[in-house]
């Protein structure tokens, strides 16, 4: 009877430490962001793009329209088990470049600095008319222009 007891006290206290480690946070990591040592050996009006990539690096993104800008982001998110994953820590190191190539502006930005952006919902019409399956895969049997069988397409 003492053998049964013990045997349902190891099982429990092995299922309480299975479920304790399944709510252990899981933390991702992604992105860089350049040490401030090296940052700091970036100096405005002196440095170009050929002398910032070799000190700080590749950057994660740059500006598609308005004033060249590179971009260094690094982000932690955690999540706990099944749930959607929280961010935690965000940096961005934006490095603004001027018309002659040269650094104009450094700045730093973190999670504070974020702004939300709702989605809209609505879809684009699109002209035409619904097919069903059958009708796409049949659809071009016997068209104009489609090849017979033996005819290579001029």
């Amino acid at each position: 009877m003492t053998k049964i007891v013990v045997s349902k006290t190891v099982v429990a206290l092995i299922a309480a430490g299975l479920l304790a480690s399944a709510c252990a946070p899981i933390q991702d990591v992604r992105g860089y962001i350049p040490d401030q040592e090296k940052v700091e050996k970036v100096k405005v009006g002196q440095d170009t793009r050929d002398s910032v990539q070799e000190k700080l690096g590749t950057p994660s993104s740059s500006a598609a329209f308005g004033d060249p800008v590179w971009y260094y982001i690094s982000a932690e998110e955690e999540r706990y088990a099944f749930f959607q994953a929280d961010t935690v820590t965000r940096q961005i190191l934006a490095v603004q470049f001027s018309e002659d190539g040269k650094v104009a502006d450094i700045r730093r930005y973190g999670l504070n600095d974020g702004q939300v952006v709702s989605l809209v919902s609505r879809e684009t019409p699109t002209r035409g008319r619904e097919q069903s399956l059958l009708q796409e895969l049949f659809g071009g049997i016997g068209a104009p222009g489609s090849a017979t069988r033996g005819e290579q397409p001029k």
